[in-house]
C-alpha cells in the first residue's frame, strides 16, 4: 500500500503572521508535522504543500518534498484543503505515480506525534475503514451554549432538561481537531465528503489535540511540548 502525506502550509496568516513557519521551541511550525510523518515510517511520499519558496525551502531542510509551489487559486482563504490534496493526488498520477492512502498533516498541530499517526492507520486497517478523522473531547459541553439576543435575555439560553443536570451527568461530546485525517484515494475521489461511509474517528487527547491560530493558542503549545519533553 502506497501513502502518501501531504503537510498544508501556504504563507501569510490573518490571526498570527508566519505562523506555518514560526519557530516554536526554536523549530519551525511545520517541521514537527514533517517530523511526526518522518518517525511514523508509514510514508512513501510526505509533502509540503505552499505557495511560498522560503516555505518550500524550510520544508526541505525539514525533510519533506515541495515538488511545485501553490497556485494563487489555491493559496486563497476559500480554498480547502481537499482541492490542495486533489491537485498533488492530479500531479502524481500524470507522473505515472499512484497512491492508494492519502494523509492531511495540518502543520497548526504541532502535539500529534507518530503515534497518533500509527494508531489512525492501524484503525483503518482494523475497521476496513475508508476514512480516519481524529477528534478529541470537547472543553465543555455544547449543551451549555447558545446564541444571545441583542438585549442578553438568557430566559431561553438552556433547555429546561438541562438546567437542573450536574455538569457529570452530561453526556460526553466530541470534536474534530484538524490533527490528522487519513482517507483512501478511491473513497475520497468518488465521495462529496469523506464522512459519508466507513469513516471512524480516532479519539486524541486534549493535550495532544491543540490547533494553532493566535498567539495564546502558540505560546499553550510551548508549554505543553515542554511539559511533554
Amino acid at each position: 500500500m502506497r501513502n502518501l502525506a501531504i503537510i498544508p502550509a501556504r504563507s501569510g496568516s490573518v490571526g498570527l503572521k508566519d505562523k506555518n513557519i514560526k519557530l516554536l521551541n526554536n523549530k519551525p511550525l511545520l517541521a514537527y508535522s514533517v517530523d511526526a510523518a518522518k518517525q511514523s515510517e508509514l510514508f512513501d511520499t510526505i509533502v509540503v504543500s505552499t505557495d511560498s519558496e522560503s516555505y518550500a525551502q524550510i520544508a526541505r531542510e525539514a525533510g519533506a518534498e515541495v515538488p511545485f509551489l501553490r497556485s494563487k487559486e489555491l493559496s486563497s482563504n476559500t480554498a480547502s484543503s481537499w482541492d490542495v490534496v486533489k491537485d498533488l493526488l492530479l500531479f502524481y498520477e500524470k507522473k505515472g505515480i499512484l497512491f492508494d492512502t492519502v494523509t492531511l498533516l495540518q502543520p497548526t498541530s504541532p502535539l500529534r506525534k507518530a503515534e497518533h499517526i500509527c494508531q489512525g492507520f492501524a484503525m483503518l486497517a482494523e475497521k476496513s475503514a475508508n476514512a480516519i478523522v481524529a477528534v478529541c473531547e470537547m472543553d465543555h459541553s455544547p449543551l451549555w451554549s447558545n446564541t444571545l439576543p441583542e438585549d442578553g435575555d438568557m430566559k431561553q439560553f438552556l433547555r429546561e432538561e438541562i438546567v437542573s443536570l450536574p455538569r457529570q451527568s452530561l453526556p460526553d461530546y466530541y470534536r474534530i481537531n484538524g490533527a490528522l485525517y487519513i482517507v483512501r484515494v478511491d473513497h475520497l475521489l468518488s465521495k462529496k465528503n469523506i464522512y459519508e461511509e466507513k469513516c471512524y474517528a480516532l479519539v486524541m487527547p486534549r493535550s495532544s489535540s491543540i490547533d494553532i491560530d493566535d498567539e495564546i493558542d502558540f505560546k499553550m503549545a510551548g508549554l505543553l511540548l515542554d511539559t511533554n519533553e
